[in-house]
């Protein structure tokens, strides 16, 4: 197993464990884990010309994102 099916393999691990962070211990914890998933997992994407998946994960990521900036601000 190449260097990105690694990164994918554990960015969506990270996005399982994401969903279970956000839901049952902190919002922006979750968030933070889900946007290095898919922080991870994007290249292999990239490689594979998987365009409309590298769109669905930017436009999640921007999401997260914007949920991160208005947690942090009082």
């Amino acid at each position: 197993m190449d260097l990105l099916q690694r990164m994918r393999v554990i960015g969506s691990g990270l996005v399982i464990a994401a969903y279970f962070i956000t839901l049952h211990l902190d919002v922006v914890t979750g968030v933070i884990v889900h946007l290095t998933a898919m922080s991870i997992s994007v290249p292999y994407f990239i490689k594979s010309k998987a365009w409309d998946v590298v769109i669905m994960m930017t436009f999640l990521m921007t999401i997260g994102g914007g949920r991160l900036i208005t947690a942090a601000l009082p």
